[in-house]
This record gives C-alpha cells, structure tokens and sequence, in this order.
C-alpha cells in the first residue's frame, strides 16, 4: 500500500504524484472496527467493479487535538501507524494521510470537493452514514452527494450492529475502561492491541520467580481498565501466552504517573530489552490491589498466572 500526506491547499506536485481515478473511503477510522472495516470493504470492492484504485483519506492528528482550547493528551484505539497497516491487510492501495490543522479546519465543504476530492479524481466516495466534513462539520453525507453531482458518486454506508447496538469508537472506548476486553474483540474483529519497546525495569519480577517486560508505549494508546489481563505477547513472528499487570505496582510504590504495562510471558527464554513487543488483550482477570507481603503478591501472581494459562489454552497463537 502507497500511503500519501497531504495538506491544504494541495500544490500541483501533491497532484501529480497522487491523481489518479479513484474510489475513495473517507474518514478518520480510529479503532478500524466493524462499522469501519464495512466502508473500507464497500470501497474496495466498488472500486475494483469499476476498474478504479481503492484507496482512503484520513486525517490526522485527529480533530479534536487541533480544535479542543485545552489541548487535551488524546490518545487512539488505533495510533496513526497501526491504521495504516489495517487499511493494507482490507485491501486499500493508497492510503492519505490529510493534515488536520486550523487551516483545514476553516475550509467549507463545497471548498473541499471542489479544491481536494475533484482535483484527486475521485469517481466514487464511500462513506459512514454519520460523516461530517468542513467548517465546524457543516457538511453530511447527503451534502457531499449534492456537491459531487454527476462528476463523484458517492455511496452512504448503513451502520453496523452487534447485539442491536451499534458498534462505534466510543462503545470501544466505553468498555475498555470496564476493562471488558471480551467485549471489544467482536467488536474490532480482533482483540484490542497496543505496542511498546521492552525497556529496562526494576528487574524486582526476576527475584520473585516472575520476570516480567516492561513494555514503554511508543505510540499514544488507549489504556484498558487497570489491573490484571491474560495476553497474547508477539516478538517478531513469535507469539507467546502470558500475564501482564497494568498499572502502578502498589505493593511496591505510591500510585502516581504513568501506569506501566508489564509482562510475564510463559515459556519464553530469551532477552527482549530494546525490542518492540505487540500486546494484545485477551481476558480480564482482576483489578490490580496492594498486598500485605511479598508472599501474599507471590502467591496471587501465580494463581494469576494459572488462570490465565487456562483462558488462553484455547486461544490460537
């Protein structure tokens, strides 16, 4: 997949390099769920019925990190990388990737049809049925079918429901802070992910017969509820059952900062420090508590263990 920034206005060489008939999906897709994999695939397929690229336009960074006064840390469900990467394995062959910035945000929606989409040589576009675009979100679906006329059909794809409730970004985020990860899995298609750089700890899990990585997020994730998670750890094309506590290590310190994401990866031998590790959560197990002794954490580290050993024994690595 070609992936392609773009920023306004666009300039002749963003055009050349990047004018070609097209079908286009547009939308910013954080969490690439159900409902969002529904339009991409609708696009994909349209596209090659009719002999054009499939490709997709997201921004970024995400509207609300430009727009919000307070600038608030916004994390994703699916950080800009991991997107992208989602987008090839449904089919897209170019992937934009449009500058958001206060510029942008000030374009009117007849401006973006007229002066991006037109000029792009998008046939056809495919949309959610809650798509907004434009100045202050002016624009809906219906409005970029009026603007596109005969030049840019566009298709309006219906919502997608799970157990009569629609699956959206903000239901993800709603049961990850339950921490029912159980739950997200249908919804995504796949168990919710993050990644991080195994990096050096306070090596306390090696004296306690658990060693565990210390996984630093490199890019800005959702965290799930804090406590303690069955998960499947994946270094490379390995991919190992384990345990991870997310969280502040109370036993040990004051809660404070950053939760850290550590990981108790079973049947592994091997060094990980400097190395990328992909975490995904599979089963919620408890919430993370303070223990009255090292002995009392030992022990439920192990039943922890255990649990989690039989959540995921039928779980395909």
């Amino acid at each position: 997949m070609k992936t392609i920034e773009l920023s306004y206005p666009l300039t002749e060489q963003q055009l050349d390099n990047c004018a070609l008939p097209q079908t286009l999906a547009i939308g910013h897709f954080d969490g690439v769920h159900k409902g969002h994999q529904q339009v991409i695939r609708r696009a994909v397929d349209t596209a090659r019925a009719a002999g054009l690229c499939p490709s997709i336009m997201t921004f970024h960074p995400h509207p609300r990190e430009v727009l919000a006064q307070e600038k608030p840390y916004l994390t994703y469900l699916t950080p800009l990388d991991d997107k992208m990467a989602l987008f090839a394995e449904l089919g897209v062959e170019v992937a934009y990737v449009f500058r958001f910035d206060l510029t942008f945000a000030a374009v009117s929606p007849s401006h973006f049809v007229e002066e991006v989409l037109l000029p792009l040589q998008v046939k056809q576009a495919v949309v959610g049925f809650d798509f907004s675009f434009g100045h202050r979100g002016e624009g809906k679906a219906e409005t970029l079918r009026e603007l596109g006329g005969e030049t840019m059909a566009v298709e309006v794809v219906a919502p997608y429901h799970m157990e009569d409730e629609k699956v959206s970004s903000t239901l993800i985020r709603k049961q990850l802070a339950l921490g029912a990860v159980e739950k997200v899995e249908p919804l995504l298609g796949r168990p919710y992910r993050f990644a991080g750089i195994v990096q050096t700890g306070d090596r306390r899990g090696r004296t306690i017969g658990f060693p565990t990585a210390n996984v630093h997020l490199i890019q800005p994730y959702v965290l799930p509820r804090l406590g303690v998670y069955a998960v499947r750890a994946t270094t490379g094309d390995a991919t190992y059952a384990g345990v991870m506590n997310l969280g502040f290590k109370p036993t040990f310190n004051d809660p404070g900062g950053a939760p850290t994401a550590e990981v108790h990866i079973f049947d592994f031998e091997g060094d990980l420090y400097g190395k990328e590790l992909q975490v995904a959560c599979c089963h919620f197990i408890r919430e993370e508590r303070k223990f009255g002794s090292v002995d009392e954490l030992i022990a439920q580290i192990g039943a922890d263990a255990e649990q989690a050993r039989r959540l995921l024994a039928n779980v395909s690595l």
